[in-house]
């Protein structure tokens, strides 16, 4: 079998990843209202699906290494499948809570398992793919959200785009994965490179601390801080989102050309450029521009941590994939959370350099990820 093969079965996990989550939260605010619950539980269910979402990535590891990552993608994407229904129809908020976890375990669990198969198909490629695979991710979202957006605006049931997440789960997992065949990762004599996950993981680490930052307080700011017209406040996530898609669909060719370091290097100069330029020029058109450097940042980092990840002990990827991929969530609580408590309103700009501080403090551990996984990791 040839990486090519199976590249679109892989690419699909991806974007159905990105759409059921895209769709599970922009459609709180319709259960918000549905259960009756203040915004204090949304935010515990939330953090409830987090924390079940690094379970999830534990999970994945212990299936992917007894039966192999395809099984453990699979398994996942039916666990999502199912919560998502549940969600959807669940009536009461116990349920619906118990809903929310089985999908949190699933989204760790393809969140991991994904960038397993992620990684063994760029190898059997021989070239460049992570980019692309999170740029469908990224492309997916932006159609969930739209989804959901549409048929509020038909003066439709939201949950219905809850029906159409879990029938993209479940066709996905009916694809088949696990471009390896049948080999399995059954050595796991010795302990794994922590030194190595360490670096990478810090990586991840400030790539999400900057994502989660952006998407949970760039409206906020710009609507409470900068007192941004309501027309204009989603702006700020959108020019985000839309240079995350693009870093993400150039970032595989510019690491084949040059390398990861220097193309990480660029990132994170990026990210560091446009948290600054936050917190430093309270105008809403800098904001703009600032939260979209900042999204060239938060693209390109993600894809070429996680390839590096791959590629320190390619016998061992798939454990050192689901190790590192537990640094997402850190950093997604962390930048969620951590802003809110530094400031609000006009200040909440300064809160903005707590992205930065993250990306200056990995910046000298950038200059060795090339060292990691051998000459320019091509």
């Amino acid at each position: 079998m040839t990486g090519n093969r199976h590249l679109p079965s892989v690419a699909a996990a991806y974007g159905a990843q990105g759409f059921g989550y895209a769709a599970i939260v922009t459609v709180l605010p319709e259960f918000k209202d549905r259960l009756g619950i203040s915004d204090i539980v949304v935010s515990l269910l939330l953090l409830g699906t987090c924390l079940a979402a690094a379970l999830g990535s534990v999970a994945a590891e212990a299936i992917a290494v007894r039966w192999g990552s395809g099984r453990a993608l699979t398994a996942a994407l039916g666990a999502q499948a199912v919560a998502l229904v549940g969600a959807a129809t669940l009536g009461n908020l116990p349920l619906f809570a118990v809903a929310l976890t089985l999908y949190g375990i699933g989204l760790g669990g393809v969140d991991a398992a994904s960038n397993m198969q992620g990684v063994l198909v760029q190898r059997k490629a021989g070239r460049q793919l992570l980019g692309r695979f999170y740029a469908g991710y990224t492309a997916a979202a932006i159609a969930g959200a739209l989804l959901v957006a549409g048929l509020l605006a038909l003066e439709l049931p939201a949950v219905i785009a809850l029906f159409a997440a879990a029938a993209v789960h479940s066709g996905v997992a009916l694809l088949g994965f696990d471009p390896e065949g049948t080999v399995r990762q059954r050595d796991t004599g010795g302990s794994l490179p922590w030194p190595a996950i360490r670096i990478v993981g810090a990586l991840v680490f400030a790539a999400f601390v900057v994502d989660s930052a952006v998407a949970t307080w760039s409206t906020v700011y710009l609507a409470d801080g900068l007192g941004a017209v309501a027309a204009v406040t989603p702006l700020g996530y959108a020019a985000y989102q839309a240079a995350v898609l693009g870093a993400r669909l150039t970032v595989d060719a510019a690491v084949a050309r040059s390398g990861r370091t220097p193309v990480a290097l660029g990132a994170v100069a990026a990210g560091l450029a446009g948290c600054a330029l936050v917190a430093a020029l309270p105008l809403v058109p800098g904001a703009i521009v600032g939260f979209a450097a900042a999204g060239l940042c938060a693209g390109a980092l993600v894809p070429i941590a996680f390839s590096a990840a791959g590629a320190v002990r390619p016998e061992r990827s798939d454990e050192i994939i689901a190790t590192v991929n537990l640094f997402n969530y850190a950093g997604a609580l962390a930048g969620a959370v951590l802003p809110g408590l530094i400031s609000a309103g006009p200040a909440l700009r300064a809160a903005f350099l707590l992205p930065a501080v993250c990306l200056l403090l990995v910046l000298p551990l950038v200059r060795r990820v090339d060292r990691l996984t051998g000459a320019q990791g091509r």
